[in-house]
């Protein structure tokens, strides 16, 4: 049995037996609580292709594709005192996950060490158990910096967070590289039980890696073995990105958006300049509300286990990577979906999406059905 296959058996039983969503406190030792944090996820796309093949396995005359798209394990250490510490693995994709030490001063201030996300994209910073879609938006794959080794400080108060860090290269090799710097600002002016509006600028500036640097995107699905938005690779000293994100809150519905505008600094050539944004809608049908933490919606319990929570979903994206002599192409696609959280460890996600692509004077609009079983805790 493969080290990915046993520890989808572990994981699954765990999540299983687990009596809550949190993680599960498994010893104590040198003052310092461990717990233990697991996701496994199992995806199927099906391609209704319209000009290129879609399909991760082009080969097998298939348009479908389904695999298992994560296998995490997370040790979690609580203390001594104020320090904290996370090990994060993911079986399937073999990489690092958080890998950090952190240390909080008072109720105000904290930082970290290590590997972390990077304080940029709301989505990004949002956990992958709790995505209100199978795929992240053509925003957040293309243009956000995600976990990167380097050092992190937080300033927060009641309703508004301050981070900055200074980072370099991802823990796994060949992985992400480039030196950088990234820094986000929240705030909440409406912050109450079942109502929230939230506002939040962010930052990142990043040295491309080797001279060059390449952005693509898929088509809103994570199996598809094709990018319809690519700039091929581009000569390049530094990438600095500008997002912008807010949300609002009332009782069961969640509105949801942000935009990001990336420039590409390529030394005696043009700069190149793309953009992302997107929009989401998602109602807890159940009635259940969300959280607020540091700066990130949270995604509570199932108000009755037994029942679940169901959520139903709409999202329009876009992103444009045409620029001068780049033609990169742009995209924009619709994503409905619905999501079954089921007791405190289970989500069934179902997604339709239709995509309108054009790169270099070529048309491509397919439509493609995702589904995906979740087992975490």
């Amino acid at each position: 049995m493969t080290s990915a296959r046993k520890l989808l058996a572990t994981a699954v039983l765990a999540a299983l037996s687990a009596p809550a969503f949190a993680e599960v406190t498994i010893d104590v030792a040198g003052g310092s609580e461990i717990s233990l944090e697991g996701l496994v996820q199992f995806d199927y796309n099906d391609f209704d292709n319209d000009g290129i093949n879609l399909n991760g396995d082009a080969l097998d005359g298939s348009s479908s594709d389904n695999e298992l798209r994560r296998a995490e394990i997370v040790l979690k250490g609580k203390g001594p005192g104020m320090w904290n510490w996370v090990v994060g693995y993911d079986a399937k994709a073999d990489k690092y996950l958080d890998v950090n030490l952190g240390y909080r001063f008072s109720g105000s201030t904290s930082m970290v060490f290590g590997q972390f996300k990077q304080p940029n994209s709301l989505e990004e910073l949002s956990s992958t158990k709790n995505n209100d879609f199978i795929s992240k938006a053509a925003a957040t794959n293309t243009f956000a910096v995600a976990r990167r080794l380097g050092v992190g400080i937080t300033f927060s108060g009641d309703d508004w967070t301050l981070t900055g860090s200074a980072f370099g290269r991802e823990l796994t090799r060949n992985q992400g590289e480039g030196d950088g710097f990234g820094a986000r600002f929240t705030w909440a002016p409406l912050n109450e039980s079942g109502r929230l509006l939230h506002l939040g600028l962010s930052a990142a500036h990043l040295d491309a890696a080797d001279g060059n640097l390449r952005l693509r995107a898929r088509p809103q699905a994570d199996l598809a073995g094709v990018r319809l938005v690519d700039t091929g690779t581009l000569a390049a000293d530094a990438q600095t990105t500008l997002g912008l994100e807010g949300v609002w809150v009332q009782d069961s519905f969640k509105l949801q958006g942000e935009y990001l505008q990336s420039t590409v600094d390529r030394g005696g050539l043009p700069d190149f300049s793309g953009n992302a944004w997107y929009v989401s809608g998602l109602w807890n049908v159940t009635g259940e509300s969300w959280g607020y933490r540091n700066g990130v919606i949270t995604t509570g319990l199932p108000g009755e286990p037994a029942r679940g929570m169901v959520q139903l979903g709409l999202r329009y994206d876009a992103i444009d990577l045409d620029d001068g002599p780049v033609n990169g192409g742009q995209f924009d696609a619709w994503t409905a979906g619905i999501n079954w959280y089921w007791r405190s460890n289970t989500k069934f996600a179902l997604n339709y999406v239709a995509v309108d692509s054009e790169r270099n004077g070529v048309s491509d609009s397919p439509n493609i059905l995702e589904a995906r079983v979740q087992f975490f805790w």
